[in-house]
């Protein structure tokens, strides 16, 4: 039986909504683990829930000799973790979870059966956790960085946080051997066509947007070396030949002579492959949009956020809408598509800057745009600020940070009514530069934008009890 085994609570299968999309792809962050404990010694296995259930899982933590178990949570998957702690627990393993959320919620992870919550950067903590299960000397556990536990007398004790990995360079490739990748690749290509893989340049994000969690990198920023990183992307392709790749860096293009040397790299071994990125807007101009499109970038996301500078300010985001119009222009004259991530009630948004955004995505024309309505991270400046009006609708180890209401914001009803007109009113700017423009499905969609108009100006006194 293996020292540790990694698991996730991302089931496929058992979500409807991803299996519409079916854009799986691999969980970088636990093999990134699995292959930088594999190479100090430790004999660690995966157990890769995406195209499996959790009755095989549980099946395998009810009849496999009990060791450690560590688990990656998220924002998404925290009943499902909840789960699996409960009965990874009750069958007699050392039970840890880590990843984006729960350094955020310790204590709750603690009650819900984890032994040990892990915080930041995961590799060196339990580096050293393993270690001391090996001495068998859990009195050490008191003094390893980035480890939180509760104590004999059910307190939970926070060590001190872990210093960031300096050198990326020094750690292995994720563990990709540890899992199915082809099965990845070939879902998406069964589904859509093309078979996709991802990997990341970089760790971190240095920017403060209010509303956005930093619990695993902090706000750093450290990147591969492009040479070491291009090995890498020269293996999969030769490896796995996937048609296009995603690259998962929170902002792809945030250090330009980094992406110089990329693109100078890929140049030089006659790589390129198609590929999608996340940049801000602010971190794209003529001279990177042409490397990226040279690099065979189909589509770049931009998180706009707002269409109301107003609120963009109050989010501290640090770009201009005019940045992100901009952005979407260059992008579409070097054919590459963007994609747009829009948030419907941030603190302070009322009718103007709903009509701002409106007006915002109705000017850019991005290729495709999403729009949520903003949910506040326990950890962030935008959970603070607003933690005193905030309303579980459910008990915590069965809902999400998504399922609270926010005393004093406009309704739901609200927010989809501009949803709609939204949509609708894009949908007619783009029916305006075609021969369709004076066409009867224009004159319905004007008929369903005033409709919608009214509706949200209806519902604009309706708030959140």
């Amino acid at each position: 039986m293996a020292e540790l085994l990694l698991t996730h609570g991302y089931f496929l299968y058992e979500d409807p909504k991803e299996l519409q999309i079916l854009k799986p792809y691999a969980p970088l962050g636990i093999l990134y683990l699995c292959s930088h404990l594999q190479k100090q010694g430790f004999d660690v296995d995966v157990f890769d829930t995406t195209f499996s259930s959790r009755e095989a899982l549980f099946n395998h933590l009810r009849t496999e000799t009990p060791s450690v178990v560590g688990i990656y949570a998220n924002l998404m998957t925290r009943s499902n973790v909840v789960e699996i702690l409960s009965v990874a627990h009750e069958a007699g393993w050392k039970t840890i979870v880590g990843g984006p959320e729960p350094g955020a919620y310790a204590l709750e992870y603690l009650q819900s059966g984890a032994n040990y919550v892990v915080f930041g950067e995961g590799e060196l903590t339990m580096q050293e956790l393993l270690e001391a299960f090996r001495a068998n000397d859990t009195a050490a556990c008191t003094t390893i960085s980035g480890l939180a536990y509760l104590d004999a007398t059910g307190n939970m004790q926070e060590n001190p946080p872990r210093n960031q990995i300096a050198d990326l360079d020094s750690q292995p490739w994720p563990a990709r051997h540890a899992i199915d990748i082809a099965r990845y690749v070939k879902t998406w290509r069964d589904a859509h066509g093309k078979g996709s893989i991802n990997f990341i340049t970089a760790r971190g994000c240095p920017y403060k947007c209010r509303w956005c969690s930093h619990q695993v990198f902090g706000q750093t920023h450290r990147r591969r070396t492009p040479r070491l990183v291009v090995d890498e992307v020269e293996w999969l392709l030769q490896t796995y030949s996937p048609d296009m790749v995603w690259v998962s860096d929170d902002v792809f293009t945030i250090n330009h002579q980094w992406l110089r040397d990329y693109a100078r790299e890929m140049r030089l071994r006659g790589l390129r492959i198609p590929f999608e990125c996340i940049s801000r807007a602010d971190r794209l101009n003529p001279e990177m949009l042409d490397l990226l499109a040279e690099l065979g970038c189909f589509r770049i996301w931009i998180g706009s956020e707002s269409g109301s500078q107003r609120i963009l300010d109050s989010m501290d985001r640090g770009v201009k809408i005019e940045q992100v119009q901009q952005a979407v222009a260059m992008s579409r004259e070097r054919g590459i598509e963007s994609g747009m991530f829009l948030m419907w009630g941030y603190e302070g948004e009322e009718l103007e800057d709903i009509e701002a955004t409106i007006k915002h995505v109705s000017i850019s024309k991005p290729d495709v745009f999403f729009t949520t309505v903003s949910y506040p991270i326990k950890g962030t400046p935008y959970y603070q600020k607003i933690s005193s009006r905030l309303v579980q609708l459910k008990p915590w180890g069965v809902s999400s940070d998504r399922e609270i209401k926010i005393k004093g914001r406009h309704s739901q009803k609200f927010y989809s009514y501009a949803d709609k007109l939204l949509r609708d009113e894009v949908q007619l700017a783009r029916m305006a530069e075609t021969p369709d423009a004076e066409s009867d499905r224009a004159s319905s969609l004007r008929r369903e934008i005033a409709l919608a108009r009214a509706a949200l100006l209806s519902t604009q006194t309706e708030v959140e009890a």
